[in-house]
């Protein structure tokens, strides 16, 4: 046992050297989790000896499912809205339309039989979320025309077609009825979602109205919640992976209690799901066995990445007049990763005839993808022009935070304020705050502190940012078109005994509002309970 625990340690600690080297070689951190695995594994250092594809499946789809989890919940969703339609054709159709290009020609050039190359085609139709997270993120890679906002969407939606298609291919390998083929998309499809919408309302319900007695009770809860969804829809025959996906969005996106604290700790979490994920990967494989199905698997690699993926973008981006570079950005970001090796190693597991071939070919392909895509994505972004210095790419994640230790504050100074005709230098500005701007009948007047302040000026004050003391009650609403708010004063809403409107964010201002203020759509209103 203690053996057991200091070498997982040992793991754990070459896998963090893994990440802070992988940024100075530029190379995705997760391709070398998978370098530490196969020096742990059979042809390795230590020569750990695993072959269960059975226990390697169970482990690999819980921590695939806390990363498409953590993949929806950690999406913003106003900063994914204006390109979802994009987004899910591609996780759709264009999964669907990879995985018979894919197919074709594994049968045709590569002469594998039908079932093997439907197999292939469908392991390998989706992009790997983890995998493309992980190099925007770490390369703090923003891309013009809401391009990371498409590839987060995509990435992380696109598993569930794939996985219903490995299933369809399962039921070919083992024998099974394809009779039952139309009852399986309608269960994988239908209990995916309803599962997913359920399990998420459930939990909105009990972090908004419950609560907890001991600190990190919340984690323990969502935890607890997306374990019984993924359960339940893989129990029943639903698309497990849609489920947890739809429930992350959903509880991500709402105003649930201590979001502040859930986000960076399943942040943490998925890392090392993903340590564990691509770890066990290159543990469970051979690598004396590559160099057989090398160039087999270069072959895929790269018509997969130079012919099929810019053929299905192009055909499915078009039309929405996408412009020819981010056609050719989408392309290349389309990393086949951890996801498509998991499929691989459900099939081996499920079918007592298949041989570890595929997994390998598949291995072998990811590798090739994560290395090579992945360590170019930046440079091929920089020479298509795509990139976005503007905008921080974490802004398209929930957990995305202002590092700015100022913000600035709108007054309205009404008949008989006590500012009225005062000079700025004599009045009692708030504590570490500063006048920077004053607004009067249409003109802007930069203060000193001899300027007279009268009744009708808007002065914009810069005051050090707010930082929670974890005591408060506070939470934030966006408006909608739709929301009940839109278009009413604060006076007209009839707020509940002991709620209070304490800020409204507008554009780049902050409004200190009163009973006059108009709510508007697209403003950020913070509450206070």
């Amino acid at each position: 046992m203690a053996q057991n625990l200091i070498l997982f340690a040992i793991v754990l600690f070459l896998c963090l050297m893994a990440e802070k080297l992988s940024g100075k070689v530029g190379m995705p951190a997760l391709i070398l989790f998978m370098g530490v695995g196969m020096l742990f594994g059979s042809d390795g250092i230590l020569r750990i000896a695993f072959d269960d594809y059975g226990l390697a499946q169970n482990i690999c789809l819980i921590a695939l499912c806390f990363i498409m989890f953590y993949g929806g919940f950690n999406m913003k969703w106003s900063a994914a809205r204006p390109v979802a339609v994009k987004a899910i054709c591609l996780s759709t159709i264009g999964v669907v339309v990879t995985a018979g290009l894919t197919a074709v020609f594994c049968l045709v050039v590569l002469k594998f039989d039908f079932v093997d190359a439907f197999l292939m085609g469908a392991v390998l139709s989706s992009t790997d979320a983890a995998s493309v997270f992980s190099v925007l993120r770490t390369k703090k890679l923003n891309l013009k025309d809401g391009t990371a906002s498409i590839l987060e969407m995509e990435s992380g939606s696109n598993d569930p077609v794939a996985y219903l298609l490995t299933m369809i291919g399962i039921m070919m390998k083992t024998g099974g009825s394809l009779s039952s083929l139309p009852y399986m998309i309608f269960a994988q499809v239908v209990f995916g979602l309803a599962i997913g919408a359920a399990a998420a309302s459930l939990g909105i319900l009990l972090l908004k109205k419950g609560t907890m007695q001991a600190a990190g009770m919340d984690m323990i809860l969502v935890i607890a919640l997306v374990m019984i969804a993924f359960g339940l829809s893989e129990a029943i025959g639903g698309n497990a992976f849609l489920t947890v996906y739809l429930m992350g969005i959903l509880l991500g996106n709402s105003n649930i209690r201590g979001k502040e604290t859930l986000i960076p700790f399943f942040d943490g979490m998925t890392g090392l799901a993903q340590i564990v994920l691509f770890f066990l990967l290159g543990l469970l494989s051979f690598p004396h066995k590559l160099p057989q199905i090398f160039f087999v698997s270069l072959a895929i690699a790269i018509v997969l990445t130079v012919i099929i993926r810019p053929v299905t973008v192009f055909l499915i981006m078009k039309p929405f007049k996408c412009s020819s570079r981010q056609c050719l950005m989408i392309s290349w970001a389309g990393l086949r990763g951890a996801a498509s090796i998991v499929f691989a190693i459900m099939v081996i597991a499920a079918s007592s005839s298949s041989s570890d071939t595929l997994f390998h070919t598949v291995f072998m392909v990811a590798l090739l993808s994560v290395a090579i895509q992945g360590t170019l994505l930046p440079f091929v972004a920089e020479k298509l022009k795509m990139v976005d210095d503007s905008c921080d790419v974490r802004m398209t994640f929930n957990d995305y935070k202002e590092a700015s230790e100022i913000t600035m504050m709108q007054m309205e100074i009404p008949e008989g304020h006590n500012w009225e005709n005062r000079l700025v230098k004599d009045v009692s500005m708030p504590t570490g705050s500063l006048a920077v701007m004053i607004k009067r009948h249409g003109e802007t007047l930069i203060p000193g502190g001899d300027t007279r302040i009268l009744a009708g000026d808007t002065i914009v004050l810069s005051v050090p940012a707010y930082e929670s003391g974890g005591q408060e009650h506070l939470e934030e609403q966006e408006i909608t078109p739709k929301h009940r708010w839109c278009n009413k004063t604060i006076a007209e809403l009839m707020l509940p005994h002991g709620t209070l409107i304490v800020l409204v964010r507008r554009d780049n201002e902050n409004i200190i509002p009163n009973g006059q203020t108009e709510i508007l759509e697209g403003d950020h209103v913070v509450i206070y309970r």
